[in-house]
């Protein structure tokens, strides 16, 4: 049993600005296992921090040709997640979907890519609320949440989808 500590959402204010990239394809979709940093081990998108002044579209595409070698032409905003960690930690994540991109997938330092149908993604490797999001946003719906986290255990949500779907709980 867990006690959220309760979250003020309206003067939130995240220590960093990441991206998810998520590439489609035929019914699957272009995931990675992360060899470092927060979520290493776990199965994700290509992504990763906004540089300073970086708009989160030019992040999208820096760090998806930094981790998989593959360019996305004209990434589409999905929604925006808003992560606050019990340990003090806030990161605020940018999601895009991109249908078309340039150059070779291969292997990084940072990432083993592999691409997977669209029904078989492993969210039994992945960070928990992608189960609750990730299918929406395949599907054409549009995210916005905050959810809180104790380590790697989601203990609060709040996912608000344009098609007005509503998921909220806590743990």
């Amino acid at each position: 049993m867990h006690t959220v500590t309760r979250v003020d959402w309206t003067s939130y204010a995240p220590d960093d600005r990441a991206v998810l990239c998520f590439l489609r394809t035929d019914g699957q979709v272009l995931l990675i296992r992360k060899k470092r940093g927060l979520g290493a081990g776990k199965v994700n998108a290509p992504g990763g921090k906004a540089e300073s002044g970086e708009r989160p579209v030019d992040t999208a595409v820096r760090e998806t040709i930094e981790e998989v070698g593959l360019r996305p032409l004209d990434p589409e905003h999905y929604g925006t997640l808003r992560f606050a960690f019990l340990d003090g930690y806030r990161l605020e994540v940018y999601v895009y979907v991109a249908y078309r991109w340039d150059g070779d997938l291969v292997e990084t330092d940072e990432a083993l890519p592999f691409w997977v149908a669209e029904d078989g993604i492993p969210f039994n490797e992945m960070w928990e609320d992608d189960r609750c999001w990730l299918p929406n946003v395949l599907a054409g719906d549009h995210v916005e949440a905050e959810m809180a986290f104790d380590g790697d255990e989601m203990v609060w949500w709040d996912l608000r989808f344009a098609s007005g779907t509503q998921l909220r709980g806590s743990r």
